[in-house]
C-alpha cells in the first residue's frame, strides 16, 4: 500500500555491497514493497517473476549459500509426471562486483525427457531509496535494445540486461522467454545478467573482504556449540556482504550500517561494528578511522551540524527527506554530521586498533585527527560549557536525538512524556570519559614528546572531573533502588527512564565497583531482561510498548554492548545469561538477527517477534557474534 514503509522480514536477500537484490523466500521479485536490485541508493529492477506456460513450479526450499549467493529450489510439476518431484528447477542468484547473475538449471531424474517453456518478467525500474522507504510508488523505466542486449538508464545508473533467452519489449517492462530441454538422468541449463554501473559513485564495493577468512580463530573457538556455529558462521558472511569503500578513500574499508535502508557509511555504526571485531580483523577498525578522518569536520556549519574535529553521522549520495511519525519532517544533506557519540567512539576505536597491533606508523598518521577529536569533546561537544556532551539540532530538520536512540520519541521521562532538549545522554558521557584515558595513551605512546605528556595528563584530568560531575548529577532513585537516569534534560534534570543507555557505562570506566554492580543488577531484572535480550527501556516505563522502536525493543547490538560491559566489568555469570538468551534468538531468526525484534517475554514454542521493517542483514547485529562468543567460550 502507497504511503507505507515496506516490511522486510519475510524477504530473502542477496547482498554484495553496494549490490542488494530483494525477493520473497520463493526467489520471485514482485513489484512490491522493497523487492527489486539496487545499487547504492537506487533501485533499477523491481520485478522478476519466473513462470511456466507448460508445469506449476512449487516452491521447495531457499539456501543462502553466502552473502552474495542464494538457491531456490521448485519442483517442476505435471499432471502426468510421478508424485516424487524427480524434476527439479533450481533458481541461482550470485551478486558479486557489478553483476547480478541467475542461471536456470531444469534436473530431470524422471524416466523420460522433460521439456519446460519458462518466462521471466522484468520491469526496469529507476525509483530511489528513501522515496520507497516512504512509501512511493516504483518509477518504471523503459529499455531498449543494443545488439543481442537490453539497456536502460535508472538516472546516474546504467543497466544492461545479457541473456540466452528470447527477449520481447512490451509497456510493462520486458519478457524473457526459454524452452529448456533435459533428457532422462541429465539436466539443462540457461541464464540472465544484469550489469549495472554508476557515474559519479560515493560508496563502492571494496578492495577486497576477508572477514569469512580473517574470522577463522573464532569459527574455530566456537565450533563446540552447534548454535552459535551457525550465528558465528552466518554473521561473518553477512558482514563480508556488507563491507565497502568510499569512492574518495578507495583502498580503505568500512562496514555499511545495514540492508536495504543504511547501505552505506554511518560514523557510529560502522564504529560499534568495527569494534565488535577487533579480534577478527584490527585493519578494519583502523580502516574504517581513516575512512572517517578524510571527513572530520574543519568548519562550523549548522546545515550540516558540521564542526572542527566531529566526526560524520552519514554520507550518502544525494540528500534524504522523510517524515516521521511525529509529524516533523526530517531533512539531511548528503553529508550529515548530526551524532553526538561518533567523534568520541572514533578516538576509543582508534585506540583499540593501536593496542590490537596495527602498524603503528599507520596509527600515528592519525594523531591530528585524534587532537581535533579530543578538543571536539571540550569545545563543541559541550556546547554550553557545563561538562556534558549535549545535543540539540539547529536546523529544525536534523535529527530530534543524535545518540543511537535516534527516533524522535526515544528520551522519555518514567510516566512516558518526551523530554525537551538539548539533551545530554548518558552512555555518551561514558564514551568521552573512555575516549579522553584513550586518547591520552595514544598521545604518549604515539607521539612522546614532553608536549605529548602534559596534553595526556591534561585529558585525564578532564577526564576524572567528567566522572564527579555525572556522579552527581545523572544518579536517581525508584522503588527498586538507584541508577542512572537516561540523560540530563534542557533545564539539567535527570530524565528518570530506566534504559538499556546504561549498560553502555560498564565498558568505559566512568562507574566505580559498586555503581557497576547495581548496573548489572538493574540490567538484568526481568523489567530490562525479556529472556532474548536487554529492553531499550524498563517495562514498569509508561510509553513502553514491545515494538515500539526505541521505547521496548531488543536491539541486538544494544544486548551486545551490554554483555561487553559485564565481561569486562566482572559480570560473567550475568554476561553468560544475557548472552545464552541472545544466541537463542539468533538461532530463532535462522542465525541472522535482526537490527531489533520485539521485547516480549519468550513463549514455550514461539520465536522472537519480529520487528516488521527492521534491517536485516544489520551490522552491528552480526558483528554481535563476536561479543556472544566472549562471553560464552571464555
Amino acid at each position: 500500500m502507497e504511503g507505507l514503509q515496506p516490511l522486510l522480514h519475510q524477504l530473502t536477500p542477496t547482498i554484495s555491497a553496494p549490490l542488494q537484490a530483494w525477493s520473497e523466500r520463493d526467489g520471485q521479485i514482485r513489484a512490491d514493497g522493497i523487492q527489486g536490485v539496487y545499487l547504492a541508493d537506487r533501485r533499477v529492477l523491481s520485478a522478476a517473476v519466473l513462470t511456466s506456460g507448460s508445469h506449476e513450479l512449487q516452491p521447495l526450499v531457499a539456501e543462502t549459500v553466502s552473502h552474495g549467493e542464494t538457491r531456490f529450489v521448485m519442483t517442476v510439476r505435471h499432471p502426468a509426471g510421478a508424485i516424487d518431484p524427480e524434476v527439479l528447477l533450481i533458481r541461482r542468484r550470485i551478486v558479486e562486483g557489478g553483476t547480478v547473475r541467475e542461471t536456470l538449471e531444469l534436473k530431470n531424474a524422471s524416466a523420460g525427457d522433460v521439456s519446460v517453456h519458462l518466462t521471466l518478467a522484468v520491469t526496469p525500474d529507476s525509483s530511489v531509496m528513501d522515496a520507497i522507504k516512504g512509501g512511493g510508488p516504483a518509477q518504471a523505466v523503459r529499455a531498449e535494445a543494443r545488439g543481442a542486449e537490453w539497456t536502460w538508464s535508472a538516472e546516474e545508473v546504467e543497466v544492461t540486461l545479457r541473456t540466452d533467452a528470447t527477449v520481447t519489449d512490451h509497456d510493462a517492462g520486458l519478457t524473457l522467454t526459454w524452452h529448456l530441454q533435459a533428457p532422462s538422468g541429465a539436466a539443462a541449463e540457461s541464464h540472465w545478467l544484469l550489469e549495472c554501473r554508476e557515474s559519479g559513485a560515493v560508496v563502492t564495493a571494496p578492495p577486497r573482504r576477508g572477514l569469512t577468512a580473517a574470522g577463522a580463530h573464532l569459527r574455530e573457538t566456537s565450533s563446540g556449540n552447534p548454535k552459535l556455529a551457525r550465528f558465528v558462521e552466518r554473521s561473518l558472511t553477512d558482514l563480508d556482504g556488507l563491507v565497502m569503500s568510499h569512492a574518495e578513500v578507495p583502498d580503505a574499508r568500512f562496514v555499511a550500517a545495514g540492508a536495504p535502508w543504511f547501505l552505506t557509511l554511518f560514523g557510529r555504526d560502522s564504529l560499534l561494528t568495527a569494534r565488535f571485531l577487533l579480534d577478527v580483523d584490527p585493519q578494519l577498525a583502523l580502516e574504517t578511522c581513516r575512512v572517517l578522518a578524510h571527513f572530520q569536520g574543519t568548519r562550523v556549519d549548522t546545515a550540516t551540524a558540521e564542526q572542527p574535529g566531529k566526526i560524520l553521522h552519514e554520507v550518502r549520495r544525494a540528500g534524504i527527506t522523510v517524515d516521521t511519525p511525529e509529524g516533523r519532517p526530517t531533512s539531511l544533506p548528503p553529508v550529515y554530521y548530526g551524532t553526538i557519540d561518533a567523534t568520541p567512539l572514533w578516538i576509543s576505536l582508534l585506540h583499540g586498533a593501536w593496542r590490537a597491533g596495527v602498524e603503528e606508523g599507520e596509527a600515528r598518521s592519525l594523531l591530528p585527527n585524534l587532537r581535533a577529536a579530543l578538543a571536539w569533546l571540550r569545545d563543541s561537544g559541550d556546547s554550553d560549557g557545563d561538562g556534558f556532551l549535549e545535543y540539540h539540532d539547529e536546523t529544525g530538520t536534523g535529527l530530534a536525538n543524535q545518540g543511537w536512540k535516534d527516533s524522535g520519541d526515544s528520551v522519555r521521562w518514567h510516566d512516558g512524556s518526551l523530554a525537551d532538549g538539548p539533551i545530554a545522554l548518558v552512555e555518551v558521557q561514558g564514551y568521552a570519559y573512555r575516549a579522553a584515558f584513550d586518547g591520552a595513551e595514544l598521545l604518549e605512546a604515539l607521539d612522546g614528546g614532553p608536549d605529548a605528556r602534559a596534553e595526556a595528563g591534561e585529558w585525564r584530568a578532564w577526564a576524572g572531573a567528567l566522572r564527579e560531575r555525572f556522579r552527581e548529577a545523572f544518579w536517581v532513585s525508584d522503588a527498586s533502588g538507584p541508577y542512572p537516569a537516561i540523560a540530563l534534560d534542557s533545564a539539567k534534570r535527570p530524565v528518570d527512564s530506566l534504559s538499556s543507555n546504561i549498560g553502555h557505562l560498564l565498558a568505559t570506566g566512568i562507574l566505580d565497583e559498586e555503581e557497576a554492580a547495581l548496573v548489572a543488577a538493574r540490567l538484568t531484572a526481568p523489567d530490562m531482561f525479556s529472556g532474548y535480550g536487554i529492553r531499550t527501556i524498563s517495562t514498569t516505563n509508561g510509553g513502553y510498548w514491545p515494538l515500539r522502536y526505541h521505547v521496548g525493543s531488543v536491539w541486538t547490538h544494544d544486548t551486545a554492548m551490554a554483555i561487553e560491559g559485564l565481561l569486562e566489568a566482572g559480570f560473567e555469570e550475568e554476561a553468560r545469561l544475557v548472552a545464552e538468551g541472545l544466541l537463542e534468538a539468533a538461532d530463532r531468526f535462522d542465525s541472522r538477527p535482526p537490527e531489533l525484534f520485539g521485547g516480549d517475554a519468550p513463549m514455550v514454542g514461539a520465536p522472537p517477534t519480529p520487528y516488521p521493517a527492521s534491517c536485516r542483514p544489520q551490522a552491528w547485529a552480526a558483528a554481535s557474534a563476536a561479543i556472544v562468543a566472549r562471553a560464552l567460550t571464555s
